[in-house]
């Protein structure tokens, strides 16, 4: 329903808010009954059901409850602040627009707190290197959707080409992790490019569906070439990472020595997590810093021209072509990076690691923390990714609360929390480039 509906000539109509939360919790008793009321279990002889129709209570008040604050909300911004933006946008916007002002001093203050997080305890060792994981590939996909604005639901496709470049080639061929890691964005990328031209002509949902097949397309290819990729079984005892050839081990081969050893510490096991963790740092800040400095130059600045109006490029001799082939095999770049990382990092690698949701997750980082912010998918990733992890004992409603999280967000900051567009270069008045 409407929200003129819902206001009406200078009041809230109370009784259409609460006819609309009530049309809302009877469609989610009908959809919930069957999906949530009850669920199969396997028991001696055959299948038998148990029901779960306290949970169906919780969902159709949760939802009347939701859609009735959501109505009240609607319809209070309608009567009281006409057409101009609410005090929470208001609020939201002045935040973003000084993160962006200030975003120096704020990276800086994240960086020093990256830094120390090896100094706490290995369980948010390894939680930070997840996190930074992410980051690396929002930021990767943030130059396909933020700069380019070529929305590509398949972007871990690329992700997946790194990860098996670093398993196929250490496996088969014995070589290193640092050999394979420019291999693994140089095949990465020429994915990119691969994709790219099929999908020169498409745009907005016709571009998302190509994009999603195709990463559906890498993860089949992945699953049913047995004689490449080993199928479901995956390829394991992939080398991990070591500091320039000195192993993190406790023990080196005759004439050589291990990092413990070189730099004259006692072994400790915790010596390979750390450095893990700020090999995926650098990783990251490099991929900050190249996205920061390539944006203010003409590719840069051609990418965000295509995503504000395509027709005006081509009308001013823009190459769109070649715009979105650099966006996307840039971009893949990154992805092979960050897979080359995790596949090296976990030693080992299957199909199941590259499925649609790690494409779901890396896309909602990026809308989430505003597309084209940089210090917003940081702040998107912690959210999406270190929260979850800390609520472990919400298990079971991890995904009911990110997707109401979505929503939210959707609802009251359409643009990402840190969305705020500033003139990649300005031809008169403060910060005017010549």
């Amino acid at each position: 329903m409407a929200v003129q509906s819902i206001a009406v000539t200078g009041r809230v109509d109370i009784p259409a808010i609460v006819k609309e939360a009530f049309l809302a919790a009877v469609v989610t008793f009908a959809l919930s009954i069957p999906l949530v009321g009850f669920q199969t279990v396997d028991v001696m002889g055959g299948i038998d059901y148990v029901t779960h129709f306290d949970r169906v209570a919780y969902a159709v008040v949760s939802v009347f409850i939701g859609r009735l604050t959501l109505g009240w909300l609607k319809a209070t911004r309608a009567t009281t602040a006409g057409s101009g933006p609410s005090a929470a946008s208001a609020a939201m916007a002045r935040i973003a627009a000084l993160a962006s002002e200030y975003s120096l001093p704020i990276g800086a203050v994240g960086l020093l707190l990256a830094v120390a997080v090896p100094f706490t305890n290995n369980y948010y060792i390894d939680l930070g290197t997840t996190v930074m994981i992410y980051v690396m590939l929002g930021w990767g996909l943030n130059i396909v959707v933020g700069l380019a604005g070529l929305l590509d639901l398949g972007y871990v496709a690329f992700y997946a080409v790194g990860a098996y470049t670093v398993g196929l080639l250490s496996v088969n061929f014995g070589l290193g992790f640092w050999v394979c890691l420019p291999l693994a964005g140089f095949f990465a990328a020429g994915f990119g490019m691969l994709l790219g031209f099929p999908v020169l002509r498409l745009r907005g949902d016709y571009l998302a569906i190509v994009t999603l097949g195709f990463g559906e397309i890498i993860r089949i290819v992945l699953l049913n070439w047995q004689s490449l990729t080993n199928g479901p079984n995956g390829i394991g005892d992939i080398p991990r990472p070591s500091f320039f050839g000195l192993p993190f081990a406790r023990s080196a081969p005759a004439g050589h020595e291990t990092f413990a050893q070189f730099f004259g510490l006692d072994f400790d096991p915790n010596q390979r997590t750390t450095f893990l963790y700020y090999l995926i740092l650098i990783l990251a800040l490099i991929t900050n810093l190249f996205t920061m400095r390539i944006r203010r130059l003409p590719v840069g600045r051609a990418w965000e021209a295509l995503r504000e109006d395509e027709i005006a490029c081509r009308a001013i001799g823009i190459n769109a072509t070649n715009v979105k082939l650099s966006a996307f095999a840039i971009g893949a770049m990154f992805a092979g990076f960050a897979g080359s990382f995790f596949g090296a990092k976990q030693g080992f690698i299957s199909p199941e690691s590259f499925n649609f949701t790690e494409s779901a997750t890396i896309l909602a980082i990026v809308v989430l923390g505003g597309m084209g912010s940089q210090l917003g998918v940081v702040l998107a990733a912690l959210i999406l990714v270190g929260l979850p992890e800390l609520g472990r004992e919400f298990e079971q409603y991890r995904m009911l609360l990110f997707g109401a999280a979505m929503v939210g967000i959707m609802v009251f900051r359409p643009r990402g929390l840190l969305a705020h567009r500033t003139p990649s270069i300005r031809l008169y008045g403060k910060g005017a480039a010549s």
